[in-house]
């Protein structure tokens, strides 16, 4: 997602070259073709084909792919553990920065 972000939009072998240039092991063409394949099924990409490669870019921010991944993870622990993650994140709010505990009230009040 950071190279699409970066990129705007690229072909699945302009990823891979860029993902692989960092990469301790370089991953084959058809792992990006199938991951970026899976991110679209997902609605996280749009695709644009032109002759036979295939183009994503995100369809989503970086802030939009944040709230959905944490509306998911926090989705995730209150399924797994019930209502006993309450009070976990009451007690992280409490330890807070207060200003930084006042942007979270505001940004909770515009959801």
């Amino acid at each position: 997602m950071e190279h699409l972000w970066s990129s705007g939009e690229s072909s699945v072998r302009a990823a891979m070259n860029a993902l692989n240039g960092r990469a301790a092991a370089p991953r084959a063409y058809t792992t990006y073709m199938t991951v970026l394949a899976r991110l679209h099924a997902k609605g996280m990409l749009e695709r644009r084909r032109e002759g036979r490669s295939d183009h994503y870019r995100p369809s989503l921010s970086r802030q939009e792919y944040r709230e959905r991944r944490a509306a998911a993870e926090v989705q995730a622990l209150v399924d797994d553990y019930g209502e006993a993650v309450f009070p976990q994140f009451a007690r992280q709010m409490a330890g807070l920065d207060p200003e930084r505990l006042a942007e979270l009230q505001r940004a909770g009040e515009g959801a």
